[in-house]
């Protein structure tokens, strides 16, 4: 069962959230909160290439199938299902 919603617009424009990544650091704060928001208590950060290519790995929940493919929409988000 699939963990990440797709939030209807009645939501999501009641709410502000997201992450605007501007820089590798952005990228890495984000990946590691998404381990700890998986539950994750071991963390794996690698860099490499100058800071193109980041890799972390944990020990977290994971996702299946179905969250993968709705991780990548807009308004997608385990953190909340409604506006209330």
């Amino acid at each position: 069962m699939g963990k990440i919603n797709l939030l209807p617009k009645s939501v999501y424009n009641r709410i502000s959230a997201g992450e605007v990544v501007e820089r590798p650091s952005s990228v890495v704060k984000e990946l590691f909160e998404n381990s700890v928001d998986a539950g994750a208590t071991e963390i794996t950060v690698e860099i490499s290439d100058g800071s193109s290519d980041i890799f972390v790995s944990d020990n977290g929940c994971g996702m299946d199938k179905d969250d993968i493919i709705r991780s990548i929409y807009p308004h997608a988000t385990s953190k909340i299902a409604n506006a209330n």
